[in-house]
């Protein structure tokens, strides 16, 4: 599977979310983090929220770092991780 059709379905899957704007939050661009899934108008990459939240990070703790963020972004980042994670995988032989 190539990555933009990974990248459709993927957000396909984001909508219906309990976060409606999900996916206008979170962005794929090549040119901006390799074409790793963002959010929107940063190089904040979702799996550094994700990284962050992980190790303990508070909301509030990442939110002071990132004043840029909002806690929208941050639940994004949450609902896009757990989409992510359900995406179905095909092994063949």
């Amino acid at each position: 599977m190539n990555i933009s059709r990974y990248q459709a379905e993927l957000k396909e899957s984001l909508t219906g979310r309990r976060e409606p704007n999900v996916h206008d939050r979170v962005h794929f661009d090549p040119a901006i983090c390799g074409g790793r899934p963002h959010i929107r108008g940063t190089r904040v990459r979702v799996s550094d929220i994700l990284d962050l939240l992980a190790s303990g990070a508070e909301s509030a703790e990442i939110l002071a770092n990132y004043p840029y963020l909002g806690e929208a972004d941050l639940r994004a980042a949450l609902a896009f991780g757990a989409a992510a994670s359900k995406h179905r995988v095909v092994l063949t032989a």
